[in-house]
């Protein structure tokens, strides 16, 4: 293989964004990229959140160091993983951005997302689900577990006096900030609001307590967390066969790439489970190549991949969001010079 030239990129937030884990200000990234005469031949993108990826940008850097390490077994670094996958597919395709030939790719159709809502305070959030509902987003995914959840169930209540379930899909994502012995009673207190789903209740891990949480539920749940840091085939099983969730959730960058991410589907249609990807804020080079990747599944499912319109230093990309989809326009160009 050619010399893979590796940068690091750290991307800026345009506003600080909030997560049951903390404030986001900024993003860890690497850009890799494989020349040939002059001419890009293809490109990729190390992603990962600190405090949630297996990896660190320390032992990243570390790795990146070493002059083998394409070569490594990458089983330690999913990110690294995924990224090499992105850069072999990138390397093959006559355009190194389109890496699948679907109606996405030739900028046909899009793919329909769902809209994100930030954790802040009441003001914030409330900004943010008007303005979504106003872009005509029909599905609408909010995070909380940060401030006071009768708040955030004011809030949940403010869009179902607005929207019925008919009108807007409401998604709503925990990051694990619930406690075992008080998430059914939150549990039933948000079905009053045709919740569609809650992402990852209680933290993971405590697969006794999650199954029965599943068992039990009047709300779907979805699996996100637990999937990180799982590699064999049959500890994927083990946790599917033990906690029997109703969705779970695939960020091919924290769970080991393509590979890693349809293992999990085929087990999860062998148990009736359903599924969807997003974005783990990758930039524009991994949302796109996620985005591509969707757009070759038969699924009709709002996806999580509207977070590239974050950062104020992201790359160039054709990638844009209309509709409540993200679209790809191939007749735009890439700017794959690092914007400082």
């Amino acid at each position: 293989m050619q010399h893979i030239v590796s940068q690091y990129h750290q991307l800026i937030f345009k506003r600080p964004s909030g997560t049951s884990r903390g404030i986001l200000k900024t993003k860890d990234s690497w850009l890799l990229t494989l020349s040939e005469d002059d001419r890009l031949s293809a490109a990729s993108e190390i992603s990962i959140i600190e405090g949630l990826s297996v990896e660190t940008r320390d032992t990243i850097d570390l790795l990146l160091a070493t002059a083998d390490w394409p070569d490594r077994d990458l089983s330690d670094f999913p990110a690294v993983r995924f990224a090499m996958e992105i850069l072999d597919l990138s390397r093959a395709a006559d355009d190194p951005f389109s890496l699948w030939d679907t109606s996405f790719s030739r900028g046909n159709e899009g793919i329909p997302i769902n809209g994100l809502i930030w954790m802040g305070d009441r003001e914030y959030m409330y900004q943010q689900i008007k303005q979504k509902l106003a872009e005509g987003f029909h599905c609408l995914k909010l995070k909380i577990g940060a401030i006071d959840f009768e708040e955030e169930i004011s809030l949940i209540k403010y869009v179902r006096s607005q929207f019925s379930a008919d009108d807007v899909e409401l998604r709503v994502d925990a990051n694990g900030a619930f406690h075992p012995r008080t998430a059914l009673t939150k549990l039933r207190r948000l079905s009053e609001y045709d919740i569609h789903s809650i992402e990852q209740p209680i933290k993971p891990k405590q697969y006794e307590e999650m199954s029965a949480l599943c068992e039990t539920t009047p709300i779907s749940i979805a699996l996100d967390e637990e999937l990180i840091g799982v590699r064999s085939l049959k500890e994927k099983e083990h946790i599917l066969n033990t906690i029997r969730p109703q969705y779970i959730i695939l960020k091919p960058s924290l769970i080991g790439g393509w590979d890693a991410a349809e293992e999990w589907i085929s087990l999860a249609e062998d148990y009736g489970i359903g599924w969807w990807a997003t974005s783990a804020l990758e930039g524009n080079i991994g949302l796109n190549a996620i985005s591509q990747w969707i757009s070759s599944k038969d699924t009709d499912m709002p996806q999580g991949l509207g977070t590239g319109q974050l950062y104020e230093n992201n790359i160039p990309s054709p990638l844009y969001i209309k509709d409540a989809a993200i679209w790809y326009d191939p007749e735009l160009s890439w700017d794959i010079n690092i914007q400082k």
